[in-house]
């Protein structure tokens, strides 16, 4: 027959929860005062791992911007060169650039100033020539008003 057939006491199998609560609740209690030791130690050794992380991490940045300035550096360095030739040969383009605008204002002062003289001399010139054309229309006159009158 089967464990179950009566409603007795002896006739029913002996379930272990009910025989010795205090025996499992201790099983219990252990395995869980447990667990949350295992979970206390598994939580400080991902504090640990995460503060290594960050060290490594920290280290590795500081070495990235060391060797990313130093990068910098020397990549800065030849076109730091390039732009101090290049702002010295502008330098003296526009040196040579002036000598040359001071050399042409000195041309045209010197043609002003030759302009001006042959200016002055045109006009002297023509001043002549009209002086010249007026005595010698005088002189064709007084000859040809010497020619008219005979001797009386």
């Amino acid at each position: 027959a089967s464990p179950r057939q009566g409603p007795g006491p002896a006739a029913e199998s002996p379930d272990p929860s009910r025989l010795r609560p205090h025996v499992v609740l201790a099983q219990e209690n252990t395995q869980i005062r447990d667990l949350q030791q295992e979970n206390r130690e598994l939580w400080v050794s991902l504090e640990e791992h995460q503060d290594a992380l960050e060290l490594i991490m920290s280290k590795y940045r500081k070495q990235m911007l060391q060797l990313l300035e130093g990068k910098k550096r020397e990549e800065a360095e030849p076109v730091l060169k390039v732009h101090q030739a290049n702002s010295g040969e502008i330098e003296s383009q526009i040196d040579r650039i002036c000598e040359m605008g001071e050399v042409m204002r000195k041309a045209v002062q010197v043609d002003d100033e030759q302009f001006f003289k042959v200016q002055e001399k045109l006009a002297q010139l023509e001043l002549e020539n009209k002086e010249l054309r007026e005595l010698l229309s005088i002189s064709k006159e007084s000859f040809e008003v010497g020619r008219e009158d005979p001797p009386d």
